[in-house]
């Protein structure tokens, strides 16, 4: 008589324990590095010893252990606990209706809740184990994307050269406290848009929350490099997206776009991300002077690799590109400024060039170079460009404000000469009915002179002064705008390089400090 041997049942790859320990032990690290929690490393050796090598713990200890994690009812008691403190955060008691649901899960049963597979089998498809990796995958990233930390891309060389093209960014939402989705219904991933499209919109409009932060751990600090839902990114021509909407309905008229193109309204959370530093907190008062920030009254403090342009004067020989991409200029930036020669904008003997304090030291020693002088434009003159936009205020890019920075429960004294600093606030942002009738103020209906905000705002600035579409440009950030704190660089590619002489080793795995 034949013995019939008994397979052992087939073990997905959440079942290996390696897979388990080295996951889990390497989620605990980068999140530790991420949110400057590093006194808290030492529990990825805690998880890692739990998953694999299990040396701190004699036999009786780990069989007791492993009894009592085993028992369903300590599973569902752990997983309550948990819930109970994100619902505790997001300050919602409509999620407590989610505690059925985990009921369910680990006692009662009666719902499959992962229908793709069989409940109690002992045998796993290459089927259903991809999709148990795809589930559990989609909902931890989704979670921890919402919560903690998003990826993102410096696409610009608006922020250089603290931040450079091709940086890689973590941004944490946890410093500043998460805001709770004004679309709940999206496709995980995406922005604003469907991968491999360039109009479908990724999100769904029915259901629409009002703003809500969590609590975070710090206040946004005068400095802070921040990422942000660009503030004039409400309305979006298809076609030409790369473009501020309200730039081109200034240039072509509201009727020829929306004749021409196609045009789209996107919520907050769905706005282009942009990054800039801020330069001015809610109460602040801000004002530029000669191209020199100054904060209630205090010049910046000095910015190591803040870029402004300057107009350099040689003895009418040459300009060597080899030599300026030897003193750290970008291809980008050398193109742009030979493109201004070429089109007959600056004299064959000149060169129009963004340079920090350190690029612009070893301009000084060339012997050919006669003179360098910044390029600012005069106080007085009136930049139709620069925010607020209108003519009676007489700013630019280099001679600015002073501007007070609104914050939330302050009032201020309105008058038709510095409604236009304010008018977008309490137009747009703060949903108001705002009229000019006969220099009187009328808001929701009712004259006033006065207006109480109920947000706080702040002002970005990029730190390449003269190459950034920032504050300057469109006016204050609100707060519901705030999307987190960039606090660490893991990857950077040089874009004007091939592999793997583009992979920027200097900047990787680096702290983004002020």
């Amino acid at each position: 008589m034949t013995q019939e041997v008994q397979k052992s049942p087939e073990k997905s790859i959440w079942g290996n324990k390696y897979f388990k320990g080295i996951f889990f032990s390497a989620l605990t690290i980068f999140l530790c590095l991420v949110l400057h929690l590093l006194w808290l490393s030492p529990l990825a050796l805690i998880v890692f010893d739990a998953y694999i090598t299990k040396k701190f713990m004699t036999s009786k200890v780990k069989v007791k252990i492993r009894k009592v994690t085993s028992n369903k009812f300590f599973k569902f008691g752990v997983a309550a606990f948990f819930y109970l403190l994100l619902t505790l955060w997001v300050g919602s008691l409509w999620m407590l209706l989610g505690l059925g649901i985990i009921y369910d899960m680990y006692i009662t049963q009666k719902v499959n809740w992962a229908f793709w597979k069989k409940r109690n089998s002992t045998k796993k498809s290459a089927f259903v184990e991809w999709v148990d990796a795809l589930v559990f995958a989609v909902i931890a990233a989704t979670f921890i994307r919402m919560f903690f930390i998003e990826a993102f891309t410096i696409p610009t060389s608006s922020m250089e050269k603290t931040l450079l093209v091709g940086d890689y960014l973590f941004v944490s939402k946890f410093n500043y406290g998460p805001k709770l989705p004004n679309t709940p219904i999206a496709f995980p991933f995406a922005h604003h848009t469907m991968p491999f499209t360039k109009t479908t919109k990724s999100y769904l409009d029915w259901i629409q929350w009002p703003y809500k932060r969590l609590l975070g751990i710090e206040k946004i600090k005068n400095d802070d490099i921040v990422v942000f839902n660009f503030p004039e990114g409400d309305t979006v021509v298809l076609e030409d997206q790369q473009r501020n909407y309200y730039d081109l309905v200034r240039e072509y008229g509201r009727e020829y776009l929306f004749n021409q193109f196609h045009i789209t309204v996107r919520p907050v959370d769905k706005k282009e991300n942009y990054i800039k530093r801020c330069i001015g907190i809610p109460n602040d008062s801000i004002a530029i002077m000669h191209g020199l920030l100054f904060v209630n009254g205090k010049q910046q403090q000095k910015i190591e690799d803040m870029q402004f342009r300057y107009r350099i004067v040689n003895d009418g020989s040459s300009w060597n590109k080899l030599k300026l991409q030897k003193i750290g200029l970008s291809d980008e930036d050398i193109k742009a400024a030979f493109d201004e020669k070429f089109n007959g904008r600056v004299p064959n003997n000149e060169i129009i060039l963004p340079l920090t304090k350190t690029m612009l030291d070893k301009f000084k020693d060339f012997k050919n170079v006669k003179s360098i002088t910044q390029v600012e434009t005069p106080p007085g003159i009136f930049a139709p460009y620069i925010f607020p936009r209108d003519s009676t205020i007489k700013w630019n890019e280099d001679n600015f404000g002073p501007l007070w920075i609104p914050k939330k429960g302050s009032s201020i004294k309105l008058t038709t000469k510095n409604l236009p600093m304010y008018k977008r606030a309490i137009d747009i942002y703060e949903d108001n009915d705002l009229e000019v009738k006969n220099g009187k103020i009328f808001i929701n209906g009712k004259e006033t002179d006065t207006y109480t905000f109920k947000m706080d705002y702040y002002f970005m600035m990029g730190d390449s002064r003269h190459n950034s579409a920032d504050s300057r440009f469109w006016g204050m950030v609100p707060e519901d705008h705030v999307v987190g704190k960039a606090v660490f660089i893991w990857l950077s590619l040089d874009k004007d390089k091939s592999f793997p002489s583009n992979i920027r080793f200097n900047r990787m795995f680096k702290y983004i400090h002020k």
